[in-house]
């Protein structure tokens, strides 16, 4: 792009509304990017999903295209870690609601929903006690004939070699 073109409009949230098919790690950090360059202060994304789905890689993402500082990894022990904004952007919280037994629990978590992108992973039976609109972000994994099985107790390395290859079905929604 050169001085005399205007920037392209950022396309809205909205433009991700319906079903992705996600080929690897490296996509779904790229969908968190593209994604994240969407959001806005205020903005609450639910991510729900098995473990090892993908909702930290999107995550890094979304982190990515806000700039912020920090390593983002799973808040798995520490239930909810702050990225600060390293420019004028807003700062991204990163929640892992797993262990949260209330919606009063999320809220004594003290977050500025108002001011901060929140990212939550395990939080759609309490998002409604903290935003009257969010984003929910549903990716399941291992799906489209890898012959995993792990309902019958399939275990072993390879197993999980197998089923971080396989693509996910990510499905982008805007609740209520």
């Amino acid at each position: 792009m050169n001085a005399t073109q205007p920037a392209l409009p950022t396309p809205g949230l909205d433009a991700f509304v319906g079903e992705h098919e996600i080929a690897d790690p490296a996509a779904m950090e790229e969908l968190g990017r593209r994604f994240g360059a969407a959001l806005r202060p205020g903005d609450l994304v639910v991510l729900t999903g098995p473990l090892g789905a993908g909702k930290t890689t999107l995550t890094r993402g979304i982190a990515a295209s806000l700039d912020v500082r920090g390593r983002v990894q799973s808040p798995t022990f520490v239930i909810a870690r702050t990225h600060p904004a390293l420019g004028d952007g807003p700062a991204l919280v990163h929640v892992d609601a797993y262990r949260l037994g209330t919606d009063g629990e999320l809220d004594d978590l003290d977050i500025d929903f108002a001011h901060s992108v929140v990212v939550a992973e395990w939080a759609a039976p309490f998002a409604a006690a903290v935003a009257d609109t969010w984003w929910e972000v549903e990716i399941d994994r291992g799906w489209s004939g890898t012959g995993l099985d792990t309902a019958c107790g399939t275990a072993g390395p390879h197993v999980a070699d197998m089923e971080d290859a396989a693509p996910r079905r990510v499905r982008v929604s805007r609740r209520p």
